[in-house]
């Protein structure tokens, strides 16, 4: 059936005016080659994997607007032939960046060669357990509570409503549902199964991040296991695939892999171990045995931002001051050799899971979602993880292919994980039981969409209620500030790096206070609230 349902749009007088009070007027600027994906290649590069020598900046355009104006800046939606409640996979890694992406020969030839690769990804607020409570809720961290990883303070996964998660909704629509892998940080009791799922096999914390001996709970009874995680997981989601039970109903699974997050045990060439000294080593993650230094000769990104950045104008996150030392450089190289290491055994298992799917006829009746709960970096602006509001942590990777998508293709709407749980919902005429934040992304993902006003926000890693910053992407520009006012903004049309802060340039002043206007009135949205407009 084609389908637009979940989708919300303004009418033409309610855009104007909300166009209006962010003061965009004048025509719509031009997007650049990187923000189109027009590259000759069938998985555009990353940004961080462009060539390196190429000028930061260019000269800026003053004109440039943040939001079109009027009807004719809409974007169209493009309706999506869908089956009737198709089957839907969701499969998360954590902290993995775009760049890593093209390491991955299975993906690109299986989600990107085959499905649509979703360059304007992004993560609201990129830090593990507010991402992932926002892919089961549909709602941005203020809304939904949990804000940190931790559950001290009362905001981290206790603070979640998990009787009101998409498995919750898709069970009481008639599916089977299924969870493997990664809870949110702060699931240490196995006996204990979340509410809306059919079949559990929940990491339990802290052997999460135990490459080689982790304890699982397996429907409520934990369990220890003598296998590698990511073959652990994959070789459990082929099993409930394979089940003859799986063409009887339809069902929805979330299959989360730690890699290539940091975990143990230790190998001789970690930076803890080479560098015993250091009171805080680059911490790394544990390959496969097979991969341990496939990727020994792999470099950090020689992007223009990594190290040499003039980062006087950086003004929010003070780790961006300080200078990486040799020793240093050299244990991030380590710790990006083995996260590509790590992500070679997911890559494989995502080879297996689609031949599970094809064989068992169950592929063409499937959308298949492959993310990240945030992304990460390791030298970016001096920069190492996660939480900050810089391209290479915000932006996320994304793919997703499925009945009705076209394959091959590249799209620039933007879609957040708090866009996944609605988009689920709609595709399984299932009904969320609290209200949502995000929108049914089906309909924008083939359509001419570039731009949406998308709210960003973090908060303190172990604790605290105030917000670090609070800020907006739309489209190529980014603007946040903290809670004293300070403001950075960044133009990705003519700064594809993010080197240059333009808060304080007068050639941008109309823009900066358009973009201000635009998180006073996004920060703290809550369902019909929060922005749905989709623009050319």
């Amino acid at each position: 059936m084609s389908r637009t349902i979940g989708t919300r749009r303004l009418g033409a007088a309610a855009v104007v005016a909300a166009l209006a009070l962010a003061g965009c007027t004048g025509p719509d600027p031009a997007p650049s080659e990187t923000e189109t994906g027009a590259t000759p290649a069938a998985s555009p590069p990353p940004r961080n994997e462009t060539e390196p020598g190429r000028a930061a900046v260019r000269d800026p355009r003053p004109s440039d607007l943040v939001l079109p104006t009027g009807d004719e800046g809409l974007a169209e939606p493009v309706p999506v032939d869908s089956p009737d409640q198709p089957n839907l996979l969701m499969i998360t890694l954590d902290d993995a960046a775009w760049g890593d992406m093209v390491h991955m020969p299975r993906l690109q030839e299986l989600l990107v060669d085959e499905g649509v690769t979703l360059r304007g990804a992004l993560a609201p607020n990129p830090i593990c357990v507010p991402a992932r409570s926002s892919l089961m809720t549909g709602q941005h961290s203020h809304n939904h509570g949990a804000w940190n990883t931790t559950e001290e303070g009362g905001h981290g996964l206790e603070a979640l409503d998990e009787s009101e998660t998409l498995a919750v909704w898709l069970q009481e629509a008639g599916y089977d549902t299924f969870f493997l892998g990664k809870y949110p940080n702060g699931y240490e009791d196995g006996t204990v199964v979340p509410p809306g799922w059919t079949g559990w096999r929940g990491l339990v914390d802290p052997t999460t991040y135990n490459f080689v001996r982790p304890k699982v709970s397996v429907d409520g009874v934990e369990q220890r296991f003598e296998t590698y995680s990511t073959t652990l997981l994959s070789e459990q989601s082929e099993e409930m695939l394979r089940d003859p039970a799986r063409a009887e109903d339809p069902w929805y699974m979330w299959l989360n892999y730690v890699a290539p997050h940091h975990g143990g045990p230790d190998a001789p060439d970690d930076p803890a171990v080479l560098f015993p000294d250091d009171p805080d080593p680059v911490k790394t993650t544990t390959p496969a045995p097979r991969d341990v230094d496939t990727f020994a000769d792999l470099d950090l990104p020689g992007t223009p931002n990594m190290f040499e950045e003039d980062v006087s104008d950086k003004v929010l996150v003070r780790p961006t001051q300080r200078t990486v030392s040799a020793d240093r450089r050299a244990q991030m190289t380590e710790a990006h050799q083995q996260r590509i290491e790590s992500l070679q055994s997911v890559d494989r298992a995502l080879g297996r899971t689609i031949e599970t799917l094809e064989e068992t006829g169950q592929l063409d009746e499937t959308y298949v979602v492959l993310t990240s709960d945030n992304g990460y970096t390791l030298g970016a602006h001096n920069l190492e993880g996660k939480l900050w509001y810089f391209r290479e942590m915000v932006g996320v990777p994304m793919y997703v292919r499925g009945p009705g998508l076209e394959a091959g293709t590249t799209s620039q709407a933007p879609v957040t994980n708090v866009d996944w749980a609605p988009t689920f919902a709609a595709l399984a005429g299932a009904r969320p039981t609290a209200e949502v934040d995000g929108v049914d992304v089906l309909p924008w993902i083939g359509s001419d969409a570039e731009r949406r006003v998308v709210p960003i926000e973090a908060y303190p890693v172990q604790r605290g209620r105030k917000r670090l910053y609070r800020g907006v992407v739309v489209g190529p520009w980014t603007y946040v500030q903290n809670r004293a006012g300070r403001a950075e903004v960044y133009y990705r049309e003519v700064d594809e790096w993010e080197m240059e802060n333009i808060a304080g340039d007068p050639r941008y002043a109309d823009q900066v206070a358009r973009l201000k206007k635009l998180v006073r009135r996004t920060s703290s949205c809550a369902g019909e609230q929060c922005p749905s407009t989709y623009y050319r």
